[in-house]
């Protein structure tokens, strides 16, 4: 952006004065309002598309901790046979977390089919294993494995989401628009210190808030990412 006024500002010192005049003025003022409206329009959707998936992941994250202390609670209710699978569970918290926030962290972004964790399958392995004794420990086995589907599937979820990038086309075409439009503001107008100054503000506000776009984008890593507290607190719930 700041490439463009500089442009502009070569341009005005290169051209005839006769392309200089109130008619060519004209056109390029009308011209960059077309296209400082279509960037400001683009702008206001990619934030609020890229607020919504941010959004959507957090929650995503916040069911998976509460189903994770229910299936905890179901299992403690079902008896002490169900002590192997708690513990898996346990286990299984960390290579959770690892999976989205570490140096594990699982994306969907090289095509790859979604893969369950090898502590995630012991855990549905255990509740499977459980022998129900009477109708209470029956209804208790279905609801720990109807919940341990939900958690699976909220981390499918967020495994699809997880390449839910800003497409690059649009991010050049955005970029390109507000080029041309920093171009035309130094186009015609004699540039001071004040003018400089002015420009490089406008042009850090407005990649800001496309970086604030990519950043929401990808939620888990970066300077928005969404804190692994609610997994965190829910493994220490489940240590207690």
């Amino acid at each position: 952006m700041l490439g463009g006024a500089a442009a502009g500002v070569v341009l005005r010192r290169s051209l005839p004065q006769h392309h200089l005049n109130d008619h060519s003025k004209d056109v390029v003022r009308l011209g960059s309002a077309l296209i400082a409206t279509l960037s400001a329009l683009v702008l206001g959707l990619l934030i609020t598309s890229a607020k919504n998936v941010y959004d959507t992941q957090r929650n995503e994250v916040r069911q998976i901790a509460a189903k994770l202390v229910l299936l905890d609670g179901q299992l403690e209710r079902y008896g002490p046979e169900a002590r192997p699978a708690r513990e898996r569970q346990r286990e299984a918290i960390g290579a959770l977390i690892d999976r989205i926030w570490g140096e594990r962290a699982l994306k969907s972004s090289t095509g790859a089919p979604y893969r369950p964790s090898v502590e995630g399958d012991l855990v549905y392995t255990a509740i499977e294993a459980l022998a129900p004794q009477n109708d209470v420990q029956r209804n208790l086995k279905f609801v720990a494995l109807r919940t341990m589907t939900g958690i699976t599937e909220s981390r499918v979820l967020l495994f699809e989401q997880s390449d839910a990038g800003l497409p690059t086309p649009l991010l050049a075409v955005l970029v390109f628009w507000l080029t041309i439009l920093l171009a035309s503001f130094t186009l015609f107008s004699p540039i001071n210190p004040t003018g400089g100054v002015a420009l490089a503000i406008i042009a850090l506000s407005a990649s800001g808030a496309i970086y604030l776009i990519l950043e929401m984008n990808h939620p888990f890593s970066g300077l928005m990412q969404i804190p692994s507290d609610s997994l965190r607190n829910a493994l220490g719930a489940l240590a207690a």
